[in-house]
Formats: structure tokens, C-alpha cells, sequence
């Protein structure tokens, strides 16, 4: 009886937990701009929610304004839902949201997806510090500059989604300019290093300035001569080498056909001489027969 009521008594808390997992919320959706979250204004964007369950009523709100901010409803279930913004313009710039209906309630909404715009204030200027050919290895400094009192810049590298680096600005007496000191990891040649940053107000963080213009470090490629010397010494060396044992192979090989070549003739001579040691002794035999008779 006592196995018997343990069985039954795991089987209903196996069971209960279950009915909580179901009586729980929808897992929650992800939300995406297929075109980056860094947006120039004027541009279209689609802003999708997927869900890894079919729902037929999709809501997007963005923080600070009216909630929801947008609602999709489909015919049939579907694991997507697109929420379109034909031009995109301050007002649009934030933090967004979404959650979707299920027949068992609202699921969790989304991790949050900042959308920013950018061209709304002049383009700052970006330049490095010292030089623009540095060697690869070495730890660069960006300067990013505005005569606009700019909060914070941000400086992006090309073929990033996510800015590198933002920095509070520091106002610079020599210059009069609002600037931001940006320490790039040690650069190499074996990829491209081209920058832009931007500059914002602390107010409205997701309104950017317009892009400054490119900014591409060249890295010197003087460390490949270095590289490619050891590897002809090397090269030589090896050859070398393998003269020398060539070299001694020859000569080992010339030691052991002398060696054959005497030890033939040694016993050849030992050969010869064992007949004219058994002349000999018949002779002696003979003659000493003889004065004995």
C-alpha cells in the first residue's frame, strides 16, 4: 500500500505541474527591424513579431505613447505579423513592444527594440588622432567633434548593426567644439576599419544627428616582408640539409662497399693459402716416413 500510494502521489504532482505550465502565459514573441534598428529619416521601415505558436491578434506599443500603439488582426492563425511605417520621422524614434493573443490569454510582451532615427541635426566630424596609418597592432583614438552641444556620440563600425561605442561629450576650451575620445581595440590588416559616428541630445535619445562622413584607418601591412624572411632562410637551410645528408648517405654506403670489397679479398687470401698448407704437411709426412725406413 505505501509503494502504491507514492506512485499515485508523484503522478499527481507530475500532473499538477503540468496543468500550471499550460494555465501559464504564451511564451513571448521577438521583435525585429529586418533593415537594422538605426534608421535614417524618411526611410520605410517594418517592424515584424514573430511568435513560435500561431496567434491571430498581434499588438505593438512603443513606450511613452498610446498603448496599444498599433493592432494587426488575421483571419487565420499565423506565426508573424508586420507592422509598417511608410516614412519614418522623430515622432517614431523609441522604444518598442509587442504581444500577441492566444485562447489561453495574452502571452509576455517582447524584449524591448530601441529604434532609433537619424538626419536631424548637422553631421559632426570624425578624424584619428595623431595619423591615419597606424600599424597593425596598435590602439587608435577617434575624435568625434560638433560645434553643437551634442549630450553624447556614438561611433558605429561599417558592417555593425549595434554602435561600438557611446561617450558623454567633453567640451574643449582650444577648439570650442563638443568632442568624444573614442579608444578603438588594436587594429589589424586582415579586415577594414571605417567608421561614423553621430552625436545626441541626452532629451531624446533615439533622435540622432545626420552621419558624419566615413572614416577609414589604414593599417600598414609592413609586417609581411618581415614573415615571408624567416620562411626563405628556412627554405634554405632545409635544402642544406638535405645536401648534407645526401652527402653522408653517399659516403656511408661508399665505406661499406670497401668493406665488402676487403673482407671478399681477405677471404679469398685465406682460401689460397689452406692447399699449400696440405703440400706441406704431406711432404713432411713423406720424408719423415723415408729415415724411418
Amino acid at each position: 500500500m505505501t509503494f502504491v500510494f507514492t506512485v499515485l502521489l508523484y503522478l499527481g504532482l507530475c500532473l499538477g505541474r503540468q496543468t500550471l505550465v499550460l494555465a501559464g502565459n504564451p511564451p513571448k514573441p521577438t521583435l525585429s527591424v529586418q533593415s537594422g534598428s538605426v534608421v535614417a529619416r524618411g526611410k520605410q521601415v517594418t517592424i515584424s513579431c514573430e511568435v513560435t505558436t500561431g496567434a491571430r491578434e498581434f499588438r505593438l506599443y512603443k513606450e511613452g505613447g498610446p498603448h496599444p500603439w498599433r493592432t494587426k488582426n488575421t483571419l487565420e492563425a499565423t506565426n508573424k505579423a508586420e507592422f509598417l511605417i511608410p516614412s519614418i520621422e522623430q515622432q517614431h524614434g523609441g522604444r518598442y513592444r509587442c504581444y500577441y493573443k492566444t485562447p489561453a490569454g495574452w502571452s509576455e510582451h517582447s524584449d524591448p527594440l530601441e529604434l532609433v532615427v537619424t538626419g536631424f541635426y548637422s553631421k559632426p566630424s570624425l578624424s584619428v588622432q595623431a595619423r591615419t596609418v597606424v600599424t597593425s597592432g596598435e590602439t587608435v583614438t577617434l575624435q568625434c567633434g560638433s560645434q553643437l552641444g551634442f549630450s553624447r556620440f556614438v561611433l558605429t563600425k561599417e558592417g555593425e548593426q549595434k554602435p561600438s561605442l557611446i561617450l558623454d561629450s567633453v567640451f574643449m576650451n582650444s577648439t570650442g567644439q563638443f568632442q568624444g575620445l573614442f579608444p578603438v581595440a588594436p587594429v589589424n590588416s586582415s579586415q577594414r576599419w571605417t567608421f561614423i559616428c553621430y552625436g545626441y541630445h541626452v532629451a531624446s535619445p533615439q533622435v540622432w544627428s545626420e552621419p558624419s562622413d566615413p572614416l577609414e584607418i589604414n593599417v600598414s601591412g609592413a609586417v609581411q616582408p618581415l614573415e615571408q624572411s624567416p620562411n626563405i632562410s628556412n627554405s634554405k637551410a632545409g635544402s642544406q640539409a638535405q645536401d648534407y645528408t645526401t652527402e653522408n648517405l653517399i659516403r656511408m654506403g661508399m665505406s661499406v662497399l670497401v668493406l665488402v670489397l676487403l673482407g671478399i679479398l681477405l677471404f679469398e687470401s685465406q682460401r689460397s693459402r689452406r692447399p699449400a698448407r696440405h703440400t706441406a704437411r704431406r711432404e713432411n709426412s713423406a720424408s719423415v716416413k723415408v729415415a724411418e725406413t
